[in-house]
């Protein structure tokens, strides 16, 4: 006698699936893994992804869903706001710069080549238009070139006028502060700071160099920042509407 061939589903490792949660559609990824002994949510960039072991039951999936169902919604609805406001970095988007509004362009070329501004336009010839991460990069690039030639042009007017000489002026990333400055003098900018309008600009120089005098915040360097820039108290509430100090 022939003994039966027992046979089993084969279930694909990702899936794009559907579900309705509290009556709201839910889309999301499923993955499946030998390695994974529990159900894990997990949402990000990419949206809701729901990694299982490889032979979860479906009775045992949905039951977890409906349990997170709450969170889910919450989460989701979060994240869909945060992508709204997420900057884009394809044609026709507009990224800031020195108070203005400029508009990407992206060119389909050959070569990835420096970005050029032409009036309101900021043109970015690249190998792939569809590539973000490319294009930011790109323009992050041009974002501090600029900064470096706007930083280096205010701190070169502002520096005779307060009888100051900083040692060094460099290009910071910091996420909670717009400058800063050691006692070597050498004074730190944030190339984000480039996006602000002029006089935000001029008020961080100021600030910074400032601190060349006097390495605090007393009475007598707020003296020397408003001999220098008379409408500093405005440019700081404007700079920390932005949750960014200077």
């Amino acid at each position: 006698m022939f003994s039966k061939l027992r046979t089993s589903v084969i279930r694909p490792a990702i899936e794009q699936r559907s579900i309705q949660l509290a009556g709201t559609s839910i889309t999301y990824t499923l993955k499946r893994s030998s390695k994974r002994r529990s159900i894990g949510l997990r949402i990000d960039d990419k949206g809701l992804t729901v990694n299982v072991p490889l032979r979860s039951s479906e009775k045992w999936l949905n039951s977890v869903l409906s349990e997170k169902a709450d969170w889910v919604i919450e989460k989701l609805g979060s994240w869909q706001t945060n992508r709204k406001e997420k900057q884009l970095w394809q044609e026709g988007e507009k990224i800031a710069f020195r108070g203005e509004i400029l508009t990407l362009r992206i060119i389909p070329s050959l070569f990835n080549t420096p970005a050029q501004l032409r009036g309101e336009l900021l043109y970015l010839h690249v190998t792939d238009t569809t590539d973000e991460a490319k294009i930011e990069k790109a323009v992050t690039k041009w974002y501090r070139e600029e900064a470096e030639r706007v930083f280096k042009e205010c701190v070169a007017h502002y520096s005779p006028l307060m009888s100051v000489s900083p040692k060094q002026i460099k290009l910071s990333s910091a996420r909670t502060q717009w400058g800063s400055c050691t006692t070597q003098g050498v004074v730190r900018l944030n190339w984000q700071l480039v996006k602000m309008p002029l006089h935000l600009i001029d008020y961080v120089v100021v600030h910074e160099l400032a601190h060349l005098i006097e390495m605090n915040h007393s009475a007598a360097f707020w003296c020397i920042v408003e001999r220098a820039c008379p409408d500093y108290s405005k440019c700081r509430a404007e700079l920390r509407s932005q949750g960014i100090s200077e």
